[in-house]
């Protein structure tokens, strides 16, 4: 018989169980089956946001969004749709019950205890089928799953095969739903290529500043290291519009200050426009940096 065995809610970044379903199997299959969604639970930032992973007559299924993590245990002939619709609802109440401050602050495992509830009753659904195909509708949801299937895990791409760990870096880092940005907009590429603009500029000058060092000693050779200092930080500004990094927002801050620094340093190189004009194009682009946030939610699955 195809059902849903066991399903629970887990914190991504250190695999904190939040809460779980009540579990009154003692086949060794679906123990053995759980030690490996245990191991999952604690690398889901390493692996893509929609994953399965068959464990001998049984098959594990988990999303993960906004730095919460929704796992299931299944029968292998438990159909992919009904699954990952299963753990969409389950993400989708969890999202409206708990506010993200309250789940990165939760100290103690099963802090959400109160949850079990909605995962006891919406497995109850899922494992009566005829009562539960009037009730949802999987349309769109088979219609994601052919276009974006969900990865195929091996037990050794979760680094633990019968008791022994396997140090082996994931080659899924990197491509995980936390670490993915939005899209870019209009104003974001304008950022970016007036900020490269500001950079070649301060390259230009730094490169002339050095020949005038090695003409006249008497020339200031910090000048040439300002240059430079904000070529870098217009370059790095780039980059972490870009790209996904930790402490974001602080280190474009950071760098707009450096901006800020070496305008002031430069004043008597350039006039007040020029260096007016060097700040604003930092600030817009650290605005830019901290509007283009992490695509932290699922697509909409209409279900």
């Amino acid at each position: 018989m195809s059902m849903v065995l066991f399903a629970s809610v887990v914190r991504v970044r250190d695999g904190l169980p939040l809460s779980a379903s009540t579990d009154y199997e003692l086949d060794k299959g679906i123990q053995e089956t759980k030690k490996h969604l245990k191991v999952l639970s604690k690398k889901l930032s390493q692996f893509p946001d929609r994953c399965s992973l068959r464990s001998g007559l049984y098959n594990i299924n988990f999303t993960s969004s906004l730095g919460v993590g929704y796992m299931m245990v299944c029968t292998e002939n438990y159909p992919n749709v009904l699954a990952f619709s299963f753990l969409d609802e389950l993400q989708r109440e969890f999202i409206v019950t708990y506010d993200t401050k309250r789940i990165n602050s939760a100290l103690r495992p099963f802090s959400f205890i109160e949850f079990d509830n909605f995962i006891r009753k919406t497995k109850l659904r899922y494992n009566s089928p005829r009562s539960l195909s009037t009730k949802i509708n999987l349309a769109d949801m088979q219609t994601e799953i052919k276009l974006r299937p969900p990865y195929q895990l091996s037990e050794e791409d979760i680094g633990s095969i019968n008791g022994f760990s396997q140090h082996k870096e994931s080659k899924y880092k990197g491509i995980a739903p936390n670490q993915m940005l939005e899209a870019v907009t209009l104003s974001g590429i304008v950022a970016c290529v007036l900020s490269i603009l500001c950079g070649a500029l301060n390259l230009l000058r730094g490169v002339h500043a050095i020949e005038s060092v090695l003409q006249n000693d008497d020339e200031d050779f910090n000048y040439v290291i300002a240059f430079f200092l904000g070529t870098a930080a217009c370059l790095y500004q780039c980059y972490l519009f870009a790209y996904f990094s930790v402490w974001r927002n602080i280190k474009s801050f950071l760098a707009f200050a450096l901006i800020c620094l070496c305008n002031m340093y430069l004043y008597e190189l350039r006039n007040l426009w020029q260096i007016l004009f060097h700040v604003t194009v930092g600030a817009f682009i650290t605005l830019q940096i901290h509007l283009r946030r992490l695509q932290g939610k699922a697509p909409d699955y209409n279900v």
